[in-house]
């Protein structure tokens, strides 16, 4: 008997935007959100290839929560290479970029991998939480006690995103973490469109319902349009359900949003937009731009991207200085491991004579690791049938004048006549 994880997605375009710049994928064990940014021609394309690149995932099996989680940030980390080769090959595409969060069940953990500022909450026994922390301007407020969570919900930076999926950054920061879940527990993964605009007690009560995941996900989108929903709101319901068969057949995996549909490319060639620009969800990214009075913020805005651009930096010097160590000791073991099979010696035929060789038989490539240094008089036909045989096969010395030696011996086995 094993737990069984019961999921629904469903995703609405809201009623502002022409077009759905969310994506959201629910498999058999994996859960996905992903909200786009970078204008009309863009946002829906990146959370399109985000999401269809680490839906990929949802096929393997893995042996523990951190083979999952080190699975999903390399997928994360796949889907951002395939942005900024997206971008290079559709330049109108520039600085187009997602949030992603997603999570994949093994046993009884979820492995989570999250960008941006989409969420993943857990109600568990009624209480809910948030598993994932925003990559935001005002979160960094908070957390650094400029200003409270209540305020953070209206301020005018509260758009303003430090880190993405995209174009922007090749190497993201992106946050991992395993968390164990139990029967009962209910997961909520949403884009901003449902976060920014519904209550978290309103989204605990409607989570809080018996109903199946599929009828609750369907109230949370219902929820966002009745506070207006001016954003894509998308929205993904997992329950860990008691346990049932082995049998039991996985759940069909859905995919909504951008995500759903072929990829469509506009053809607004040249179209760039300016770093402030590619940090900002488009819908709000006008009146933001708008606000004169907040110098101060503005100061500090600069001052964390300055400081996200200095971690960005060490985190390439200490990667790149990993890896020059591992290739560096790799060279070391080579250079000692060389000079180890050089001084090693054996006995072996060559040209149908014996002859001493100094290496190992071994070859790395087209690159023997013996030679022969010594050639000598010794037909190998003029040994007896026992001797003919070990030299085929090689005779080990243990030294220069353990080789000798043989050799000497050998010439005096073929002297004696033996061998004729």
């Amino acid at each position: 008997m094993v737990q069984k994880t019961l999921g629904a997605a469903v995703s609405h375009v809201g009623k502002v935007r022409s077009n759905n710049q969310d994506s959201g994928f629910a498999g058999a064990q994996l859960f996905v959100v992903a909200d786009g940014m970078g204008g009309h021609a863009g946002g829906d394309v990146a959370s399109a290839i985000a999401v269809n690149r680490i839906a990929e995932t949802d096929t393997a099996r893995y042996s523990s929560p951190q083979d999952a989680e080190f699975a999903l940030q390399s997928a994360l980390v796949a889907a951002n290479q395939l942005l900024a080769e997206t971008v290079f090959e559709h330049p109108e595409l520039t600085g187009m970029g997602t949030t992603v969060s997603a999570m994949i069940r093994v046993g009884d953990s979820m492995a989570i991998a999250h960008i941006g500022d989409s969420r993943i909450y857990l109600l568990r026994d009624g209480e809910l939480s948030q598993v994932t922390t925003d990559h935001t301007f005002v979160q960094r407020l908070v957390d650094s006690g400029r200003i409270t969570p209540e305020e953070a919900l209206i301020h005018p930076r509260r758009s303003v995103l430090m880190r993405v999926l995209g174009d922007i950054d090749q190497a993201p920061e992106i946050d991992t973490s395993i968390v164990t879940t139990v029967k009962g527990d209910r997961w909520l993964l949403c884009s901003d469109g449902l976060s920014s605009y519904v209550s978290e007690e309103r989204i605990r009560s409607i989570l809080g319902d018996n109903a199946s995941p599929s009828d609750v996900a369907d109230r949370l989108v219902r929820e966002a349009l009745e506070q207006g929903a001016p954003d894509n709101v998308t929205v993904i319901v997992a329950d860990i359900e008691p346990e049932t068969p082995e049998a039991d057949s996985p759940n069909a995996a859905v995919t909504v949003g951008s995500a759903a549909g072929p990829l469509e490319f506009d053809g607004e060639g040249g179209r760039r937009l300016r770093l402030p620009t590619l940090l900002l969800h488009p819908l709000k990214a006008t009146a933001v731009a708008r606000e004169t009075h907040l110098e101060a913020d503005d100061d500090y805005l600069e001052n964390l991207l300055a400081e996200d651009r200095r971690r960005a930096r060490r985190r390439r010097i200490i990667w790149l200085a990993g890896v020059g160590v591992v290739l560096l000791a790799g060279v070391i073991a080579a250079i000692v491991g060389y000079r180890w099979t050089q001084d090693q010696y054996y006995i072996g035929e060559s040209n149908g004579r014996v002859a001493v060789y100094q290496g190992v038989q071994a070859s790395i490539g087209p690159f023997p690791l013996s030679s022969v240094i010594r050639d000598t008089d010794i037909e190998v036909s003029d040994l007896p049938a026992y001797y003919q045989a070990q030299v085929e096969a090689t005779i080990t010395a243990g030294s220069a004048d353990r080789a000798d030696a043989i050799v000497e011996n050998l010439e005096s086995v073929a002297s004696s006549g033996s061998g004729r």
